[in-house]
């Protein structure tokens, strides 16, 4: 069961739909097929590769990176997609721990693989995308399509690594058809002629979610980067657009399309959030401009884009308590996904309770590529423990309160930072905000909130001091305000707050 055999499908059945549009080229459904399977081949003679081998993919987002995604497959390789944005160093490290021997790199890459990744294996082999000997290996016999067995690997996606070294989670064929069949079931049918717009890296989430968009016969639109005038004039040129979004992009979309006079996003579909939490107030806002077409979605790396959701249907209410309740939560679990909360003995917690998120389904990973030790941590009796905090109510519906390293104990209690940043961003003027703790030689630990103010408005400490007790328990408010121009951010748009630890542990010392 190779995943690629589905593209080779679509290619007799919709010849000549539009596949992949980026701003260089157009390919159809048989123009992609007919590059993937002669690159296939050329891949293949390179080095004798075998069935199963890594091969790194350092790209951009770009026609190549889909080509070469599918090349690999239909060669029986294993691909690493990993995010354009890391250092070399980072890149080293991966292709290093997963032992690839190919690297496939973007043209602006080409000098950097070449001085920091070549040092790492004898053997390593690097091809430039867009090359002459890219083109020649692109231009050869047609290789078919290798017969796989569902459980062997296609993709290793590895962890961003804000607590040590990433890990690669490793996705099967069988993981990635139940995603794309998982896509169909809850999110939305897909039909040529629909559009997937990409401006989120093709190696995360926007590239996972362009599997059931281009095997449901779907065109993929390829953007080079997040742009938000762009993207709401993609909503007016195409038809019925989809799109992968973080929160920050969402949010600035909306800003953009409230100074803009044509209609927001004429032709938008479905606007699919997750990697992230999204406030209920930004969601309200976004709702305001852009209608009823949101979808989120909860999940990990390790099960890529499929635990939980809320559907369109759901974000729609009269924002009484209820409707904001459920705004907050994270929807239910999809299909063929099974969610407890648990305790730290496992055992399972009662509606409401706190604990630990676990899961189980056909979506769920082997386990991390060549480390059995942090394999047996996440994975036990047949479930993934996510190291996510969450709650499920009576109806099912869960709520996700922090991750487990985020979540603060001041004066022996349990403190969420998330629960405090939904109601500072209440505050008319707080554009964004985000809670870490930091060390208190009394109670452990004390929660500090770091602010993001709209431009020309000023908000005080006591404000703010008085907005939190207003909703939350006094011992949850932050004990310090800290205001700031903006946010740390990773290249997927999430706040990193591993930096404002960081800021924190420089500015002030460790109680004594």
């Amino acid at each position: 069961m190779n995943i690629a055999l589905q593209l080779l499908n679509r290619a007799r059945q919709y010849t000549d739909a539009p596949a992949v549009t980026d701003s260089n080229r157009a390919l159809s459904f048989a123009a992609l097929a007919d590059r993937a399977s002669r690159l296939a081949g050329g891949l293949a003679d390179m080095g004798q590769r075998r069935p199963g081998e890594r091969v790194v993919l350092w790209m951009e987002n770009s026609a190549e990176f889909i080509e070469s995604l599918f090349a690999c497959w239909i060669a029986g390789l294993c691909v690493v997609p990993v995010n354009p944005k890391l250092h070399g160093r980072e890149v080293a490290h991966i292709r290093s721990d997963c032992a690839a021997r190919l690297v496939i790199a973007s043209e602006c890459f080409a000098q950097t693989a070449h001085e920091q990744l070549l040092s790492t294996g004898h053997d390593l082999q690097i091809l430039i995308a867009g090359s002459a000997q890219y083109h020649s290996l692109a231009e050869g016999p047609p290789m078919p399509c290798q017969v796989l067995e569902p459980v062997e690997p296609a993709w290793i996606f590895y962890t961003s690594g804000t607590t040590g070294f990433p890990k690669g989670a490793v996705l099967s064929h069988r993981n990635l058809l139940f995603m794309v069949m998982s896509y169909y079931s809850d999110i939305e049918q897909v039909h040529p002629g629909d559009t997937m717009l990409h401006t989120a890296p093709l190696s995360h989430g926007s590239g996972q979610y362009m599997l059931p968009h281009l095997l449901g016969g779907g065109h993929q639109v390829v953007l080079d980067r997040f742009d938000a005038p762009a993207v709401l004039e993609a909503c007016r040129r195409y038809e019925r657009v989809s799109m992968f979004a973080v929160p920050t992009m969402i949010t600035r979309l909306v800003a953009q399309a409230r100074q803009e006079t044509s209609p927001a996003a004429p032709n938008l579909r479905t606007f699919i959030y997750g990697g992230a939490p999204m406030y209920v107030a930004d969601l309200l806002d976004a709702l305001d401009v852009f209608g009823n077409r949101f979808y989120q979605l909860y999940g990990q790396g390790e099960t890529p884009m499929t635990i939980s959701g809320l559907n369109q249907r759901e974000h729609a209410g009269t924002r009484d308590a209820a409707h904001l309740a459920r705004l907050a939560t994270c929807g239910v679990a999809r299909t063929g996904v099974q969610i407890r909360v648990v305790g730290e003995d496992g055992r399972d917690l009662g509606p409401g309770e706190i604990g630990e998120i676990i899961v189980r389904s056909d979506c769920v990973m082997s386990g991390y590529w060549n480390n059995p030790q942090a394999t047996a941590v996440a994975l036990r009796d047949g479930w993934l423990w996510t190291g996510d905090i969450g709650t499920l109510d009576e109806a099912g519906y869960l709520a996700l309160c922090d991750r487990s390293k985020d979540m603060l104990i001041s004066g022996g209690s349990n403190i969420y930072p998330r629960e405090i940043e939904e109601v500072l961003l209440r505050h008319p003027h707080v554009v964004e905000c985000s809670v870490v703790g930091q060390p208190h030689k009394d109670l452990g630990e004390e929660p500090v909130a770091f602010v993001v103010v709209a431009d020309g408005t000023a908000v005080s400490p006591d404000d703010l001091d008085a907005l939190c007790l207003e909703h939350i328990a006094r011992f949850k408010r932050p004990r310090e305000y800290r205001f700031v121009a903006s946010l740390p951010k990773s290249s997927y748009g999430k706040i990193l707050k591993t930096e404002l630890r960081k800021w924190l542990a420089a500015q002030n010392p460790q109680p004594s």
